[in-house]
């Protein structure tokens, strides 16, 4: 058994503890160590510690509340205060982890998706002696930026099962829609699909302004009559895309990544032909339980290499049952 796949099983063991639920706030979770949950059992008798989960999060993307939902069922298990910050702009990302050093917090959970942006601030983290792990993004430069474990996916192998995918159901001419210029996660996905399928198109649109993306990808396709699929990097995006080549009149299929229930739903329903899931949840519950967990016994989850929770394929054989977890927020 190779080290790597030793120390995913580890991870995903640690990972399966069973969760407690979390009673919904707008921007902390935990509880007190004498509530208890519905499964049971009781919150972690450790001291309660203070931990930051600052994301790239932009308004609109409901990516980010399975992310939250992972996060803030962690912190009610493991007796966390979590706060929860977001802005997709990369500096005021940084000021946001500047703000979590001042204020003394005792683990940082952060996205990579812009890198250099937030380097001096997490630089500020490891001076302070703060933990820090990251999710989501930015895995080959987690190390780098003072991070002892990254939980996500591998955003171009992501890709590359994209492109393997409509490679073996005959595309060849699709267009990967960036809604995040800058996004290194998204650039990564792209050229992972384009490295399978040589012929793909890169199309940036401004994700902030669905409008402009519906209108953009129509003009794309109208203009492209050989367009044949076009991939959406996130769900609520795909189902505009899905809007655009319908208005149209294009007969290029849909896909994408990630999830959420109404994406699930189209799946199957037979209007978008799959998506590739990174599960969220995983992302934000393993974060904060490995910030617990080092705070608890000095344990590093992962042994220095990422965890990672994708990519997995959604297509019409098992939507339907994904369908079910992502009505409960969880996929």
């Amino acid at each position: 058994m190779s080290q790597n796949l030793s120390l995913r099983r580890l991870a995903a063991s640690l990972l399966l503890v069973p969760a407690l639920a979390l009673s919904a706030c707008s921007s902390s979770g935990g509880r007190t160590p004498e509530a208890e949950g519905d499964g049971g059992g009781v919150v972690a008798g450790t001291d309660r510690i203070k931990i930051a989960l600052i994301t790239h999060s932009g308004a609109g993307d409901t990516f980010w509340d399975i992310v939250r939902k992972g996060a803030e069922e962690a912190a009610g298990k493991d007796n966390v205060e979590l706060q929860y910050l977001s802005d997709p702009e990369g500096g005021r990302q940084a000021q946001l982890i500047e703000q979590a050093v001042e204020q003394g917090v005792d683990g940082i959970a952060v996205t990579l998706a812009k890198p250099d942006a937030v380097a001096s601030a997490l630089e500020k983290a490891a001076a302070a002696g703060i933990p820090v792990v990251s999710l989501n993004s930015g895995e080959d430069r987690s190390v780098e930026l003072g991070a002892f474990t990254h939980f996500g996916s591998n955003e171009e192998l992501a890709g590359e099962a994209v492109g393997q995918r409509l490679a073996s159901d005959g595309y060849t001419h699709p267009i990967c829609v960036i809604h995040e210029q800058g996004n290194v996660g998204h650039e990564s996905r792209c050229a992972g699909v384009k490295t399978e399928v040589p012929g793909t198109e890169i199309l940036y649109v401004q994700g902030t302004d669905m409008t402009q993306v519906e209108s953009t990808v129509t003009a794309k396709l109208q203009a492209t009559q050989d367009a044949d699929v076009v991939v959406g990097l996130g769900a609520p995006y795909t189902l505009t895309i899905l809007k655009s080549v319908q208005d149209s009149g294009s007969e290029a299929k849909v896909a994408s990544f990630d999830l959420n229930p109404d994406l699930a739903q189209k799946i199957v329903n037979g209007d978008i032909i799959f998506t590739v899931d990174q599960q969220p949840w995983l992302q934000g519950y393993g974060a904060v339980d490995a910030l617990w967990q080092y705070s608890r016994g000095g344990f590093e989850i992962g042994g220095g290499q990422p965890v990672l929770t994708g990519p997995t394929i959604i297509d019409s054989s098992n939507a339907e049952q994904v369908a079910a977890f992502a009505a409960d927020g969880i996929r």
